[in-house]
Protein backbone atom coordinates (compact mmCIF):
# COMPACT_ATOMS: atom_id res chain seq x y z
CA UNK A 1 0.00 0.00 0.00
CA UNK A 2 2.87 2.48 1.14
CA UNK A 3 4.46 1.84 -2.50
CA UNK A 4 1.54 2.64 -4.72
CA UNK A 5 0.85 5.84 -3.07
CA UNK A 6 4.07 7.03 -3.23
CA UNK A 7 3.96 5.91 -7.15
CA UNK A 8 0.88 7.88 -7.11
CA UNK A 9 1.98 10.94 -5.47
CA UNK A 10 4.76 11.09 -7.83
CA UNK A 11 2.64 10.77 -10.49
CA UNK A 12 0.36 13.78 -9.22
CA UNK A 13 3.99 15.96 -8.96
CA UNK A 14 4.44 15.25 -12.88
CA UNK A 15 1.07 16.16 -13.56
CA UNK A 16 1.59 19.40 -11.65
CA UNK A 17 4.85 19.97 -12.78
CA UNK A 18 3.55 20.15 -16.51
CA UNK A 19 0.50 21.83 -15.87
CA UNK A 20 2.62 24.55 -14.48
CA UNK A 21 5.06 24.73 -16.80
CA UNK A 22 1.62 25.03 -19.40
CA UNK A 23 0.09 27.93 -17.51
CA UNK A 24 4.13 29.71 -17.04
CA UNK A 25 4.39 32.89 -18.47
CA UNK A 26 8.15 32.71 -19.09
CA UNK A 27 10.10 30.87 -21.76
CA UNK A 28 12.32 28.18 -21.43
CA UNK A 29 16.11 29.91 -21.61
CA UNK A 30 17.08 26.44 -23.72
CA UNK A 31 13.97 27.81 -26.15
CA UNK A 32 14.05 31.25 -26.31
CA UNK A 33 16.35 31.91 -29.15
CA UNK A 34 14.16 29.55 -31.55
CA UNK A 35 11.18 30.89 -30.04
CA UNK A 36 11.62 33.93 -30.87
CA UNK A 37 12.75 33.10 -33.88
CA UNK A 38 9.61 31.38 -35.22
CA UNK A 39 8.17 35.01 -34.07
CA UNK A 40 10.16 37.12 -35.87
CA UNK A 41 9.84 34.95 -38.88
CA UNK A 42 6.55 34.69 -38.96
CA UNK A 43 6.24 38.40 -38.83
CA UNK A 44 8.16 38.94 -42.16
CA UNK A 45 7.02 35.58 -44.15
CA UNK A 46 3.59 34.49 -45.24
CA UNK A 47 3.83 30.63 -44.49
CA UNK A 48 0.94 29.51 -43.15
CA UNK A 49 2.10 26.94 -40.54
CA UNK A 50 4.75 29.67 -38.59
CA UNK A 51 1.28 32.28 -38.33
CA UNK A 52 -0.48 29.92 -36.65
CA UNK A 53 3.06 28.81 -34.21
CA UNK A 54 3.19 32.25 -33.85
CA UNK A 55 0.07 33.07 -32.23
CA UNK A 56 0.33 30.04 -30.25
CA UNK A 57 3.28 31.46 -28.86
CA UNK A 58 1.91 34.98 -28.26
CA UNK A 59 -0.60 33.63 -26.57
CA UNK A 60 1.27 31.50 -24.14
CA UNK A 61 3.88 34.05 -23.56
CA UNK A 62 2.06 36.76 -23.78
CA UNK A 63 2.47 40.20 -25.84
CA UNK A 64 5.25 41.72 -24.32
CA UNK A 65 7.62 38.67 -25.12
CA UNK A 66 6.34 38.85 -28.80
CA UNK A 67 7.13 42.72 -29.47
CA UNK A 68 10.48 41.81 -28.31
CA UNK A 69 10.74 39.13 -30.46
CA UNK A 70 9.43 41.14 -33.25
CA UNK A 71 11.96 44.11 -32.57
CA UNK A 72 14.91 41.75 -31.67
CA UNK A 73 15.18 44.16 -28.60
CA UNK A 74 17.39 41.52 -26.81
CA UNK A 75 19.68 40.77 -30.11
CA UNK A 76 18.20 36.85 -29.70
CA UNK A 77 17.40 36.56 -33.34
CA UNK A 78 20.94 34.77 -35.57
CA UNK A 79 21.93 37.66 -37.65
CA UNK A 80 21.70 34.82 -40.64
CA UNK A 81 18.24 35.35 -40.44
CA UNK A 82 17.99 38.96 -40.01
CA UNK A 83 20.10 38.95 -43.21
CA UNK A 84 17.72 37.13 -45.16
CA UNK A 85 14.73 38.80 -43.60
CA UNK A 86 15.88 42.11 -43.97
CA UNK A 87 13.59 44.81 -45.95
CA UNK A 88 16.72 47.32 -46.51
CA UNK A 89 17.44 47.96 -50.02
CA UNK A 90 20.29 47.14 -51.58
CA UNK A 91 23.34 49.91 -51.93
CA UNK A 92 23.78 51.61 -55.48
CA UNK A 93 27.08 50.03 -56.20
CA UNK A 94 25.49 46.68 -55.62
CA UNK A 95 22.73 47.17 -57.92
CA UNK A 96 25.12 48.75 -60.53
CA UNK A 97 27.47 45.78 -60.37
CA UNK A 98 24.57 43.98 -61.15
CA UNK A 99 23.09 45.66 -64.29
CA UNK A 100 26.61 45.42 -65.47
CA UNK A 101 26.99 42.13 -65.45
CA UNK A 102 23.39 41.70 -66.86
CA UNK A 103 23.96 44.04 -69.56
CA UNK A 104 28.03 42.00 -70.31
CA UNK A 105 26.45 38.75 -70.54
CA UNK A 106 23.34 40.23 -72.95
CA UNK A 107 25.42 42.51 -74.69
CA UNK A 108 23.35 45.29 -74.41
CA UNK A 109 24.91 48.66 -73.72
CA UNK A 110 25.27 50.08 -70.44
CA UNK A 111 27.01 53.29 -68.82
CA UNK A 112 28.23 51.24 -65.95
CA UNK A 113 30.51 49.26 -68.06
CA UNK A 114 32.76 52.56 -69.18
CA UNK A 115 32.50 53.91 -65.30
CA UNK A 116 33.86 50.26 -64.92
CA UNK A 117 36.75 50.43 -67.62
CA UNK A 118 37.67 54.03 -66.63
CA UNK A 119 38.36 52.49 -62.93
CA UNK A 120 40.73 49.61 -64.30
CA UNK A 121 42.40 52.51 -66.64
CA UNK A 122 43.29 54.68 -63.79
CA UNK A 123 44.55 51.91 -61.42
CA UNK A 124 46.82 51.16 -64.23
CA UNK A 125 48.21 54.42 -64.38
CA UNK A 126 48.15 55.32 -60.83
CA UNK A 127 52.25 54.37 -61.03
CA UNK A 128 52.28 51.53 -58.72
CA UNK A 129 55.38 48.82 -58.92
CA UNK A 130 55.13 45.41 -60.46
CA UNK A 131 52.79 45.09 -63.86
CA UNK A 132 49.75 47.43 -63.62
CA UNK A 133 46.05 45.57 -63.68
CA UNK A 134 45.34 44.55 -67.13
CA UNK A 135 48.57 43.91 -68.94
CA UNK A 136 51.01 40.88 -68.96
CA UNK A 137 54.82 41.76 -68.48
CA UNK A 138 56.30 41.00 -71.48
CA UNK A 139 59.28 39.09 -70.03
CA UNK A 140 56.73 36.16 -69.60
CA UNK A 141 55.77 35.95 -73.30
CA UNK A 142 58.87 36.14 -74.58
CA UNK A 143 60.75 33.25 -76.03
CA UNK A 144 64.77 33.55 -76.50
CA UNK A 145 64.82 36.59 -74.71
CA UNK A 146 64.52 38.39 -78.62
CA UNK A 147 62.91 41.27 -79.65
CA UNK A 148 61.27 39.86 -82.61
CA UNK A 149 59.65 36.89 -80.71
CA UNK A 150 58.16 38.91 -78.00
CA UNK A 151 54.39 39.22 -78.24
CA UNK A 152 52.52 42.67 -78.32
CA UNK A 153 50.23 42.89 -75.21
CA UNK A 154 47.16 44.39 -74.77
CA UNK A 155 44.91 46.32 -72.82
CA UNK A 156 42.04 44.30 -71.62
CA UNK A 157 40.32 47.60 -70.87
CA UNK A 158 41.01 47.89 -75.73
CA UNK A 159 39.74 44.17 -75.77
CA UNK A 160 36.13 44.44 -77.14
CA UNK A 161 34.79 40.94 -76.63
CA UNK A 162 36.48 38.07 -74.45
CA UNK A 163 35.36 34.37 -74.66
CA UNK A 164 33.52 33.54 -71.08
CA UNK A 165 32.47 30.10 -71.43
CA UNK A 166 30.55 30.36 -67.37
CA UNK A 167 29.02 33.52 -68.53
CA UNK A 168 24.79 32.80 -68.43
CA UNK A 169 23.46 32.34 -72.27
CA UNK A 170 20.71 34.06 -73.52
CA UNK A 171 16.94 32.70 -73.14
CA UNK A 172 16.50 33.89 -76.13
CA UNK A 173 18.40 31.52 -79.10
CA UNK A 174 18.28 30.11 -81.66
CA UNK A 175 20.02 27.06 -82.68
CA UNK A 176 21.34 26.39 -86.15
CA UNK A 177 19.70 23.64 -87.99
CA UNK A 178 20.97 20.28 -87.68
CA UNK A 179 22.60 18.01 -90.69
CA UNK A 180 19.43 16.00 -91.46
CA UNK A 181 19.44 13.02 -94.30
CA UNK A 182 16.52 14.66 -95.92
CA UNK A 183 17.36 15.95 -99.80
CA UNK A 184 17.15 19.75 -99.47
CA UNK A 185 16.66 19.92 -102.94
CA UNK A 186 14.08 16.69 -103.90
CA UNK A 187 14.06 15.73 -107.56
CA UNK A 188 11.06 14.17 -109.24
CA UNK A 189 12.76 10.76 -111.15
CA UNK A 190 10.80 8.89 -113.59
CA UNK A 191 10.99 5.29 -113.60
CA UNK A 192 12.18 4.60 -117.13
CA UNK A 193 10.77 0.99 -117.12
CA UNK A 194 7.36 2.10 -118.07
CA UNK A 195 8.32 4.14 -120.50
CA UNK A 196 10.76 1.45 -122.33
CA UNK A 197 7.67 -0.89 -122.15
CA UNK A 198 5.19 1.64 -123.84
CA UNK A 199 7.44 1.96 -126.70
CA UNK A 200 8.16 -2.20 -127.00
CA UNK A 201 4.13 -2.22 -126.69
CA UNK A 202 4.06 0.44 -129.79
CA UNK A 203 6.36 -1.52 -131.95
CA UNK A 204 4.41 -4.69 -131.48
CA UNK A 205 0.76 -2.94 -132.23
CA UNK A 206 2.75 -1.43 -135.06
CA UNK A 207 3.98 -5.40 -136.65
CA UNK A 208 0.84 -6.47 -136.04
CA UNK A 209 -1.19 -3.56 -138.11
CA UNK A 210 1.59 -4.36 -140.43
CA UNK A 211 0.54 -8.09 -141.22
CA UNK A 212 -3.21 -7.53 -141.33
CA UNK A 213 -2.88 -4.82 -144.15
CA UNK A 214 -0.25 -7.30 -145.68
CA UNK A 215 -3.33 -10.42 -145.51
CA UNK A 216 -5.87 -8.09 -146.71
CA UNK A 217 -3.79 -6.84 -149.59
CA UNK A 218 -3.92 -10.73 -150.56
CA UNK A 219 -7.20 -11.49 -150.35
CA UNK A 220 -8.26 -8.82 -152.77
CA UNK A 221 -5.74 -9.70 -155.06
CA UNK A 222 -7.63 -13.08 -155.24
CA UNK A 223 -10.90 -11.79 -154.99
CA UNK A 224 -9.81 -9.62 -158.54
CA UNK A 225 -8.38 -13.16 -160.08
Amino acid sequence: MAVNRLRLIEQKETALAKQARRESRDCDPGLEEAVKTIIYSAQRTEVKELHQIREIFVHKFGKDFAQDSIDNLSNSIPEKVTKRLSTVPPSEELVTLYLAEIARAYHVPFSGLQLEGEDITEHDESGDEGPPSGRVPEEALSTGGSQTARVKVRRLSQVDKLPNPSAPKSPVSVSTPAPTTDNPHPVLRVSTSGASQKGANGKANSADEQELDALRNRFEALRRR
